[in-house]
Formats: C-alpha cells, sequence, structure tokens
C-alpha cells in the first residue's frame, strides 16, 4: 500500500553501493524504517514519504549530491527531547537535500573542453 508513494523504491532497495559505504546503508535502511513504520493515515506523513524517496533517488543518481549528502549527514542534531527520532532525521535528510538544490542553482557550472 505504502509502496504506491514510492516510485524509486526498488532502485533504492537495490542500489549496489561499495562495500565500505556505511552511510549509503544506513540510509537506505533508515528509509525502509521510515516508509514501513509511517502512519499513511496522516497527510503529512504522506508527503514526508514522497519526499525522502524522492530524495535518497537523487541520491542514487546524482554523485554530487551523494557526495555532499556523505559530509552532512552527521551534522543531523535531534533534540532529546524528540518523541519520534526516526522521523527527526528523515527531515534532517530533506532539508540537506533543499539546502544542497538551493546551493547548486546558485552555482553555474561551465564545463570547459581542452
Amino acid at each position: 500500500m505504502v509502496l504506491r508513494y514510492c516510485p524509486n523504491f526498488d532502485r533504492i532497495m537495490n542500489f549496489d553501493y561499495y562495500e565500505g559505504d556505511v552511510v549509503t546503508e544506513r540510509l537506505i535502511c533508515i528509509y525502509e524504517k521510515f516508509i514501513f513504520s509511517t502512519n499513511i493515515e496522516e497527510e503529512e506523513n504522506i508527503s514526508l514519504i514522497r519526499e525522502i524517496d524522492h530524495v535518497l533517488g537523487r541520491y542514487i543518481d546524482d554523485y554530487t549530491f551523494r557526495k555532499e549528502m556523505q559530509e552532512e549527514i552527521f551534522r543531523v542534531k535531534v533534540k532529546k527531547t524528540c518523541t519520534n527520532i526516526l522521523k527527526a532525521v528523515v527531515e534532517g535528510i530533506i532539508r540537506i537535500f533543499e539546502k544542497y538544490q538551493e546551493d547548486s542553482t546558485r552555482n553555474i557550472y561551465i564545463s570547459r573542453w581542452i
């Protein structure tokens, strides 16, 4: 039922990452736990499921974003008073993606052929 909100599910779950890539392994684990443990009766949760699916789909496709995420994920903070840690981490991952998009649209990359 929840998979209809996740068009990138198969690509994310079958992503062939490097053997020592613990960050990618953890991100995929967080993704899987979040989409299967979230109550889809609430519209806000459906929105988060769609967003995390989109973000991890981009993570797989975009090497530059993957590199940025692997650096920034360690800066995600979760308050001690937080009741849903998994949701807080997912929101942190989404914020990293939004910041990446904002920064990448400001920078214009000009390729130079030699």
